[in-house]
């Protein structure tokens, strides 16, 4: 990853909000998928066939649509849950060893379902945790390790492709509240980051697990007797913002996190070798991104995290250059009609199309008119 030179040891370089322009985007959908909010939207980014593929969530219903030409959104799937009060809270795509797409969902029953995008059908459920999921993220470099994280306070590691529960990171060292937010490092296979409502973002290691996370591929035996093991503690704790965290994602071995105080923050963590869970941070850019300041709001990045877009309160759509210093506001979206609160957007491969999808149950499609 090439990152941005940034200087440290100095005040972090705060973005202008005056748009440069550099990309111009216009709506070309505006889907009402129901009554009920829309917590998430992503693009499968785990198999080139189905790049312009995505999935959203919201109420008991998962849905698989995929961009085409001139706007066009077609719906592929529905998954409706048996269950009328599930209300899915995020969704993310994983695939099995023959490559099967797969759309894995949690939400406030604390149940993951593992959906066959093929069939509409449940390939697996994953009960385990004590109370709602609020995020689902998938390992890019091993696309059937799924990490959840939930309102009981932990993040748990599994194996979509075996159903087992491989590791528990919660404990001593773990959150003391609801975690909001995971994230895979994009390179380091040990390393995951997790946030939520104690303020702080958590680094994990796996290393001293991995033989565990080997053998939850070769397990024959039922996937309740697998040994699970604990991580009780964190390899770095980091205390950047004064409120919930909730969303965090890498970007090389820099993480982007954001509270609800209308911005998003780039820092490095320093780790001190000797005193796991130590360390100081360099706060390194601040994305400002006006009236967000309700929590579950998630920012998303295209494929290469060139590009960050957040939606807000209002229903605007802010889309920033990552890796520039300053930091580059390429566009801000906005539209007489969207007025509700975007609890996620996705952007897909390229950066060329940006979905919303809101607390009034709309998705919204804005391309970029350049590459349209």
């Amino acid at each position: 990853m090439h990152m941005a030179k940034f200087t440290l040891g100095c005040e972090p370089v705060v973005g202008s909000l005056t748009p440069s322009k550099k990309r111009d985007y216009k709506v070309t959908n505006r889907l009402q998928e129901g009554k009920r909010p829309l917590y998430a939207v992503v693009f499968n980014f785990i198999d080139a066939r189905y790049f312009n593929v995505f999935a959203t969530v919201g109420g008991n219903r998962v849905t698989v649509y995929q961009c085409l030409e001139g706007g066009v959104i077609a719906v592929l799937q529905s998954y409706i849950d048996d269950d009328k009060d599930e209300s899915f809270y995020t969704v993310s795509w994983a695939c099995n060893k023959d490559g099967m797409p797969l759309v894995v969902a949690g939400g406030i029953n604390g149940i993951i379902r593992i959906i066959d995008a093929g069939t509409e059908k449940i390939h697996k459920s994953f009960v385990g945790h004590g109370d709602s999921i609020n995020e689902i993220r998938t390992q890019p470099l091993r696309p059937s390790l799924i990490v959840s994280a939930s309102k009981d306070e932990s993040v748990r590691l599994w194996n979509v492709e075996t159903g087992i529960c491989v590791l528990i990171f919660a404990g001593a060292g773990g959150h003391r509240n609801e975690v909001l937010s995971v994230d895979f490092h994009p390179s380091d296979m040990y390393r995951i980051a997790s946030c939520g409502m104690d303020n702080t973002v958590k680094i994990w290691s796996m290393k001293e697990f991995w033989t565990y996370v080997e053998k939850s591929f070769t397990w024959t035996d039922l996937p309740s007797k697998f040994p699970t093991k604990y991580v009780q503690f964190p390899v770095f704790i980091a205390s950047v913002h004064s409120n919930y965290v909730d969303c965090n994602r890498w970007l090389g071995d820099f993480v982007l996190s954001k509270s609800v105080d209308n911005e998003i923050v780039l820092w490095e963590p320093k780790m001190k070798d000797q005193s796991p869970g130590e360390g100081s941070v360099d706060i390194l850019q601040k994305y400002p991104v006006p009236e967000c300041d309700i929590w579950f709001i998630k920012f998303s990045c295209d494929f290469h995290y060139t590009a960050a877009a957040i939606g807000n309160r209002e229903g605007k759509i802010y889309v920033w250059e990552l890796q520039s210093s300053p930091p580059v506001l390429t566009a801000r979206l906005s539209h007489a009609q969207s007025k509700s609160p975007i609890r996620q957007t996705a952007v897909s491969f390229d950066g060329s199309t940006i979905l919303s999808c809101c607390e009034d149950g709309t998705i919204w499609r804005w391309d970029d008119v350049a590459s349209s």
